[in-house]
C-alpha cells in the first residue's frame, strides 16, 4: 500500500501500504475528513486511465522478477525514501502472505514498476474504515500496496496503469479496492484523487516505540 514524490509519476509510484519492513502497528487516532458522510459514498469524477504505451507491458509478477523488483525498490528508496525503513528481507516484504496477486511493469525488457493486491492484514487501516462506512465485512475489500515505479521510467503513466490493473482484478473478485498512503506523500494522494479515489479518513499509527506516522486512507470509486 502505498505510494509520494516528484511530479506525476513519482506520486504514482510510492508509499501505499503499512509499516515497511516490520509488523503492523496499532491504530492510535482517526481523523475523519471534514464534511464527509461516512454512510454514503462520495462520488468523484475520475480521470480516464491512459492507454498502455506500446513500450510498456503490465503483466503478472513471476518469481524470477523479484531480483529486478528489489533493485527498482532500492532505487526508489534512495531517491524518495520509500519504504521509510528499508526491509531486512525486501523480497519477503514484496510477497506478503495475504497477497492475492502482483504485477510488474516491463519496459524494454526491464522491470520498471510493481504493485500488489492483498487481503486486509493487521495494520491496514482503510479496510475497516470502508467496512464501517458501507456496512460490509472487511473481507469485502482488497488492499493495493507495494506500488512503486523506477525513477528513470517516470512520466509515462506507469503508476496509473499499474493501479488500473490492480483495481480491475479486485473488481473481478467482487472486492472493493482500498489503500493507505503516508500523509507526507502529497503527490500520490493527488494521483489517487485524480483517479476518483475518495479520502475515508486520516489516521495515526505507531510504527515503533517512539514513532507515530500519519496515513491517509482511500477507497476506489464505485
Amino acid at each position: 500500500m502505498t505510494a509520494a514524490s516528484a511530479p506525476q509519476a513519482r506520486g504514482a509510484a510510492r508509499r501505499v501500504g503499512g509499516p515497511p519492513g516490520g509488523a503492523a502497528r496499532p491504530l492510535t487516532r482517526v481523523r475523519r475528513p471534514c464534511g464527509l458522510c461516512l454512510h454514503a459514498p462520495v462520488k468523484r469524477q475520475s480521470s480516464p486511465v491512459p492507454e498502455e504505451p506500446s513500450t510498456c507491458r503490465i503483466r503478472r509478477r513471476d518469481v524470477s522478477d523479484l531480483d529486478g523488483c528489489v533493485q527498482v525498490l532500492r532505487e526508489v528508496h534512495d531517491v524518495d525514501g520509500y519504504p521509510v525503513n528499508w526491509p531486512d528481507r525486501p523480497s519477503e516484504w514484496l510477497t506478503r502472505t495475504s497477497q492475492l496477486a502482483a504485477w510488474v511493469a516491463e519496459r524494454d525488457g526491464q522491470v520498471v514498476g510493481h504493485i500488489t493486491l492483498s487481503r486486509s492484514g493487521q495494520g491496514d487501516a482503510a479496510p475497516a474504515l470502508w467496512s464501517s462506512r458501507e456496512g460490509v465485512p472487511v473481507r469485502a475489500t482488497a488492499v493495493i500496496s507495494r506500488l512503486f515505479v523506477a525513477p528513470a521510467a517516470r512520466g509515462h503513466h506507469i503508476g496509473a496503469l499499474l493501479m488500473a490493473r490492480a483495481v480491475r482484478d479486485a473488481r473481478e473478485r467482487a472486492l472493493h479496492p482500498v489503500l493507505d498512503v503516508v500523509a507526507t506523500d502529497t503527490s500520490a494522494a493527488a494521483l489517487y484523487e485524480r483517479l476518483g479515489w475518495s479520502l475515508l479518513a486520516t489516521v495515526d499509527q505507531r510504527w515503533g516505540p517512539n514513532r507515530t506516522v500519519t496515513l491517509h486512507c482511500y477507497a476506489a470509486p464505485g
